[in-house]
């Protein structure tokens, strides 16, 4: 697990470093949890030093260190919210203080839907998927049930308990977050080995965590502001 713990925030890094060569230059980091620097808008900004980025998440002591360590200037953000209450979020004050739609926007999921109840993880995405402007990104990683050791599975869903879901979607469940999206090379792939830089320990075969970005090229017209 500490392997893959590295070897996913090595992706996320990387994730951020392609889509702000994209031009991207908005970053939402969903579920961004307690701050590791390199942190999202370090990355962002060293390719566009005004890069915007709001950090959300719904646990107070993350809030706390988050609003202390990462709000250093007018282009980074903190927002209080459940990834789960979609319509709440995006449509909050403050998270449009941050974040315009006027402008390709790249949501991060990175590291969190496995922790969300399978319907609850398939709605959340639905509406981040349908709310991006045309030109953005989605990107995501997760825990897959393909490949996995099943008793790794009911070991964590043991340690998490009622704090948790623990939920070991498969490939193609996975695959289907990015319906509708074009996906950069090389798609659907294990964390470590999505758009490597230099050389990337494997993760041990016993789990694996999914990992892709994928680009939006039309809107859509079911969402509404």
């Amino acid at each position: 697990m500490a392997a893959i713990a590295r070897a996913n925030r090595a992706f996320l890094g990387r994730a951020v470093r392609f889509a702000a060569r994209q031009g991207i230059t908005q970053f939402v980091d969903l579920g961004s949890g307690l701050p590791a620097s390199p942190n999202v808008h370090e990355i962002a900004q060293s390719v566009h030093p005004g890069a915007k980025v709001v950090y959300v998440d719904h646990d107070p002591v993350v809030l706390a260190h988050a609003r202390a360590l990462l709000a250093a200037d007018e282009n980074v953000s903190v927002v209080a919210g459940d990834i789960r209450d979609t319509g709440g979020l995006l449509r909050s004050k403050a998270f449009g203080q941050g974040i315009g739609t006027d402008a390709p926007v790249c949501v991060l999921l990175v590291s969190v839907l496995h922790f969300l109840a399978p319907g609850e993880a398939d709605s959340a995405v639905a509406a981040y998927r349908a709310w991006l402007p045309p030109g953005s990104y989605l990107v995501i990683s997760a825990g897959t049930s393909t490949g996995t050791d099943p008793e790794l599975i009911r070991c964590l869903q043991d340690s998490y308990g009622e704090a948790a879901p623990v939920t070991g979607r498969t490939e193609s469940e996975i695959a289907a977050w990015f319906d509708g999206l074009a996906l950069a090379r090389p798609g659907l792939a294990d964390v470590w080995a999505w758009r490597p830089e230099g050389l990337q320990p494997a993760v041990p075969g016993r789990a694996r965590f999914l990992a892709a970005a994928g680009r939006k090229t039309t809107a859509d017209p079911g969402w509404a502001p």
